[in-house]
């Protein structure tokens, strides 16, 4: 999940700093590299208000996985496809969707949650369980959608509106690892561009775009 986010923290209570803070810095410099210092210094606030509302980095990190699933999910919820009559248009919706909120620099549109996963999957295990709540409680939002285009295609076979949504989340996943690897946002554009001419062609919408 992704979307451009202010490179401060809102002025608020001292939670909510750190937690915007940690949605930033680590998007920018990962998990391993971001200190309890810098997190602290992006927030504006002690290291005494850090430990008074977090006993380490990694209950920050869980708490951060939750309020990421939840500032993605109001957007996610406000965006236009949930209102496309049509499922297959709002499965393909979706995917407009997600190529839309691709701006700005890598940091501002990179997953958090993904970006976590991919440091501290081994390491962290319950910082592991908390990203995965998140990058799975998203794709079971697109799931009744795709369960819908199913069945108005007349599809049935050997996959599942489950695989198929967790698909969609590996192809996004993907191209936010390679957009950071070329520093391109382009590439993770055209890796969704892909995606949706797959997804075209499985759902029988004619001859996939060129």
């Amino acid at each position: 999940m992704s979307r451009p986010t202010k490179q401060h923290p809102e002025r608020g209570d001292a939670r909510s700093r750190l937690l915007e803070a940690a949605r930033n810095v680590v998007r920018s410099k990962g998990f391993a590299a971001t200190s309890i210092d810098d997190l602290c210094r992006a927030a504006g606030v002690t290291k005494g208000a850090f430990f008074h509302h977090f006993e380490s980095k990694e209950a920050l990190g869980i708490a951060a996985a939750a309020h990421w699933s939840e500032w993605t999910g109001a957007l996610f919820a406000a965006a236009p496809y949930h209102r496309l009559p049509d499922p297959v248009d709002r499965v393909l919706g979706y995917v407009d969707f997600r190529r839309s909120i691709i701006e700005g620099n890598v940091m501002e549109f990179t997953c958090l949650v993904g970006t976590m996963t991919q440091e501290v999957y081994g390491a962290h295990p319950a910082l592991r369980d908390a990203c995965a709540a998140s990058i799975f409680g998203h794709s079971e939002t697109i799931e009744p959608y795709i369960e819908e285009a199913m069945a108005t295609s007349g599809i049935t076979g050997q996959w599942t509106p489950q695989s198929l949504s967790a698909h969609i989340q590996a192809v996004l996943q993907g191209a936010f690892i390679l957009a950071k690897a070329s520093d391109n946002p382009a590439v993770a554009r055209d890796c969704i561009d892909h995606l949706k001419r797959y997804l075209e062609l499985l759902f029988g919408r004619g001859a996939a775009r060129a």
